[in-house]
């Protein structure tokens, strides 16, 4: 059987939030959601994820310092990141896997092929 990824998921649009909540627990994945890069930090000290998916575009604090401040936790160095965002031009991506991101799905995305567009990242980089 295979593992359940346990994902700490980060996104402020409610809209958006519950639509990749249903694509995804309905494939198996197990998701800590957050609607803020404040909520995110509060809870990490307590939690191991597997993945880390973050929004890109958020107020007060966005996906890339909320990363960078997510790095500081020494239990969540390595954890691997894929970012969501609808800045996909290549510059953007390069940045955001210059922050250690794995990968960077785009939006709008497809809820339909969001579980294996995530395991293909996964795969491709070696990880679980």
């Amino acid at each position: 059987m295979k593992k359940v990824l346990q994902i700490l998921y980060v996104e402020d649009e409610p809209d958006i939030r519950a639509v990749t909540e249903l694509a995804l627990e309905d494939e198996g994945f197990e998701l800590i959601s957050c609607a803020s890069g404040r909520e995110a930090l509060d809870k990490a000290p307590g939690l191991k994820p597997d993945l880390i998916l973050l929004d890109v575009m958020m107020p007060d604090i966005d996906g890339p310092t909320t990363l960078s401040k997510l790095r500081e936790l020494p239990h969540l160095t390595d954890t691997p990141v894929i970012f969501m965002t609808a800045k996909v031009q290549a510059s953007e991506v390069e940045q955001y896997k210059a922050m250690t991101a794995l990968g960077v799905i785009g939006k709008p995305f497809d809820a339909m092929t969001l579980a294996g567009d995530i395991r293909a990242i996964l795969e491709r980089s070696g990880g679980r």
